[in-house]
């Protein structure tokens, strides 16, 4: 990626020397909008913890199946994707609009990068819409302020929170943040949620020291939580068969694919 490409009130807010979430994830999945330092760091973590570029895959592997369930098996229309992360192959609104054409989706970020290529997300379909807005998940009631642009928050919305909730240190913070955005969406809504773990029955033991690793050499910081820290941001809502489970084993065929530290599921709001 060449830094001359950018509109200069983004080129202003990227730091290049630094390595930086949204890059190395996709720098792990193969993409190619990352810089030499975020493939130093994301070769540094994965000789660390070799698992990551499968976490990663996994991760994008369980918004594809989560998405398809929502629209096709649960007439879901609206998508609200928060901390979507750089476009790649499979975007929400790709998925969502291939099975519903009026499908709407925004998108949210604020990241730099993710910015520049924001017009690569504005290309849905003429029935429905795409969207994206530059806000902080650590603001959910800005999120929610733009998303009511495009999206009817009296009608269902499934809030796609995959990998965001990991960059809020603090858990009452998260766990509030995930409090207000589903207390403004009605019954019959949906939140998605992915999230690393430490426990161990995941292998989430090597996420320690590459996490440390991580804190120390790029931007934002991240954690992982246990189970039961994880489970509490569903408090309240009604959480859909197989349960809390590793992303990688949500809806797939059993013993299909292996144990991966990354917790993944779905909830509706009832």
């Amino acid at each position: 990626m060449s830094e001359s490409r950018l509109p200069s009130d983004v080129s202003g807010r990227l730091n290049t020397s630094v390595a930086h979430n949204a890059r190395v994830w996709n720098y792990w999945i193969g993409g190619k909008d990352n810089y030499e330092v975020d493939q130093r760091v994301g070769e540094q973590v994965a000789t660390m913890f070799p698992v990551i570029r499968d976490v990663a895959r996994a991760d994008r592997q369980f918004l594809r199946r989560t998405v398809r369930f929502l629209t096709a098996d649960c007439a879901i229309r609206q998508f609200l994707d928060i901390g979507t992360g750089l476009p790649t192959l499979d975007n929400t609104h790709e998925i969502a609009q291939g099975i519903a054409p009026d499908s709407r989706i925004v998108y949210v970020d604020n990241d730099p990068t993710v910015l520049v290529h924001a017009r690569a997300l504005l290309t849905g379909t003429a029935r429905g819409a795409t969207d994206y807005i530059d806000t902080d998940v650590r603001d959910p009631d800005g999120v929610m302020e733009g998303a009511s642009a495009t999206l009817d928050l009296d009608r269902p919305v499934a809030v796609m929170m995959l990998g965001i909730l990991n960059f809020v240190l603090d858990t009452g913070e998260a766990r509030d943040i995930v409090r207000r955005i589903m207390a403004s969406v009605p019954s019959g809504s949906y939140l998605v949620l992915t999230h690393p773990t430490t426990d161990t029955d995941l292998g989430g033991q090597g996420n320690v020291e590459a996490m440390q690793f991580w804190n120390e050499n790029a931007t934002p910081p991240i954690t992982a939580r246990s189970r039961a820290e994880i489970s509490s941001f569903f408090d309240g809502l009604d959480v859909v068969a197989p349960g809390l489970v590793s992303c990688s084993q949500w809806r797939t065929e059993p013993g299909s694919d292996s144990v991966l530290p990354q917790f993944g599921a779905l909830a509706r709001k009832p």
